[in-house]
């Protein structure tokens, strides 16, 4: 059996993937090994709740903008394919995500094989030939890596083989009563756990090297959430809980539990050891590259965890092997939204369109503006005020306005801005003289301040040119030949709405209008 694509895994962004070729009619099969789309849902997260926040009103009757706020749905055309209509919780059940998967795989079509796990991939001149666990084979000339991270980060620690996974323990409550536990890991499993456990445990020690980094800091969604973080509270109050800030250097068995001692790093790597009766590694997942022979195994990257890919999400190393979904944030790890549903969603959609013009000859969108740049200010405007997917992926997608040796702009949607030098120079987009990349993003410092702080953040709501902003904010950097020239940033605004004509459009009409001219000088 053949195909032009073949897919691993059916979960969210194997379905987002495989519905759009559904779409196209292209020739594709999705291998699965659980029985349900989106099985690792039937697990995980350990204690039910989705922390992907669901928030069914909004006030917006535009969907796009409606997508701003829901992290749980995938893109499709039809409006009942929204995770909004499955829940009003705004951190949901888990359940409830398997319930619209399965929905949304009915309801496109997709070509689904379940009850098959792949055992071995490999590669030879002529594509992949992918096998099953029951010796079933089937040929490719492209495959589409979409399992997630499938196996447990567990850290080189003596005697770690001692500790409990997140995986795989017992999470009720109960059997932890009176119970001195140590957590190790500093995410959000590890805080999902020690919250779960506050009731029973007598003493609970989450443990981790550095800083605890908060999402409401750093604004990345996959540091420690405000819904996980009653267990600070604990500790700062004094009840019986701690977050230690040291690294585990051993677990041992004794008599009387586990003894396990800690270096803090915050008392000049003091070591203290501490017994406990459970321990529980939480530490995060990475890529199974067990699946791949010598043939094609990809490189990787953020310690062995991720795929090392391209911006499009090819493998560096083998050509033609791509991932899809969560498996894709290697390049922009904990800086940006790609390894959660509502990140990955668009960069599977760019992924999709990166196959058509590859593979297809199929050119990337575009939409002609003419030469006047009232019409690029007013398309740059509305992108910004409405694209969730700018919004979602900040940083890494971007828009780009194209100007044509004949002072033609056109403009583009959604390109990962790590492909957009290549597919200029390759003339992806036609002739091109020069270009601006549209982005929304964070301050550059903006996880190093505190965002509450109202002396901090009075000067970037005073300087109406956004230099200091460091809220999310359009950026418009302006490239010649290939050359970076300069950059605007738009003002930030409470509602995010960057429209003002004073404060937004002129000041980019007049940016715009300036570069538009000669050659001006390149940035150093």
């Amino acid at each position: 059996m053949a195909h032009d694509y073949l897919i691993i895994g059916a979960g969210p962004a194997g379905l987002q993937l495989a519905a759009s070729l559904e779409r196209d009619g292209a020739d594709y099969v999705v291998l699965e090994r659980g029985s349900v789309p989106g099985a690792f849902f039937e697990r995980f997260p350990r204690h039910r709740t989705l922390i992907s926040t669901n928030k069914v009103h909004t006030g917006y009757d535009d969907p796009e903008l409606r997508l701003r706020m829901d992290w749980n749905s995938l893109l499709s055309d039809d409006p009942e394919l929204l995770f909004t209509k499955y829940s009003p919780r705004y951190f949901p059940p888990a359940d409830e995500m398997v319930r619209y998967l399965s929905d949304f795989a009915e309801r496109t079509g997709v070509r689904v094989r379940y009850g098959t796990e792949v055992a071995r991939i490999s590669r030879d001149a002529d594509g992949f030939t992918v096998t099953d666990q029951g010796g079933q084979s089937w040929r490719a000339r492209r495959v589409v890596v979409a399992t997630g991270v499938s196996l447990p980060n567990v850290p080189d620690i003596p005697g770690i083989g001692l500790a409990e996974r997140y995986d795989s323990f017992d999470p009720d409550p109960e059997t932890f009563t009176d119970q001195r536990v140590l957590i190790i890991g500093r995410g959000n499993s590890a805080f999902e756990t020690a919250d779960s456990l506050m009731e029973n445990a007598a003493v609970i020690h989450v443990v981790g090297s550095g800083s605890l980094p908060l999402a409401w800091r750093t604004h990345y969604v996959g540091h420690l959430r405000a819904v996980n973080n009653n267990f600070l509270d604990s500790y700062q109050l004094k009840s019986q809980n701690a977050l230690l800030d040291g690294r585990v250097l051993s677990i041992r068995r004794a008599a009387d539990g586990f003894h396990v001692p800690v270096a803090f790093e915050r008392a000049d790597d003091v070591v203290k050891e501490i017994r406990y009766d459970r321990v529980i590694v939480a530490t995060g997942f990475r890529l199974d590259t067990s699946i791949f022979d010598e043939s094609c195994v990809p490189d990787l990257t953020v310690n062995d965890r991720f795929p090392d890919l391209t911006a499009v999400g090819e493998s560096v190393n083998v050509p033609d092997l791509y991932f899809a979904g969560t498996l894709m944030q290697g390049r922009d790890f904990k800086k940006a939204t790609t390894g959660f549903i509502h990140g990955f969603r668009y960069t599977v959609r760019a992924l999709h369109r990166a196959l058509r013009q590859r593979y297809e000859g199929e050119a990337w969108p575009v939409t002609e503006l003419g030469a006047d740049t009232e019409r690029a200010v007013e398309e740059v405007v509305t992108r910004v005020n409405r694209s969730s997917a700018l919004w979602q992926q900040f940083g890494v997608l971007g828009d780009l306005l194209l100007l044509a040796p004949d002072g033609t702009l056109r403009y583009a949607e959604e390109v990962p801005v790590g492909q957009v030098p290549h597919a200029v120079r390759a003339g992806d987009f036609g002739e091109v003289a020069a270009h601006a990349v549209i982005t929304l993003e964070y301050g550059e410092d903006h996880d190093r301040v505190d965002p509450f702080d109202v002396t901090a953040g009075r000067k970037s709501q005073q300087d109406v040119a956004g230099l200091d902003g460091r809220y999310l904010h359009p950026v418009v950097r302006w490239y010649r030949g290939g050359e970076f020239v300069d950059a605007y940033h738009l003002a930030e605004n409470l509602e995010n709405e960057w429209d003002s004509e004073k404060f937004h459009r002129a000041p980019l009409r007049a940016f715009l209008e300036a570069r538009r001219g000669p050659a001006a000088p390149v940035a150093p």
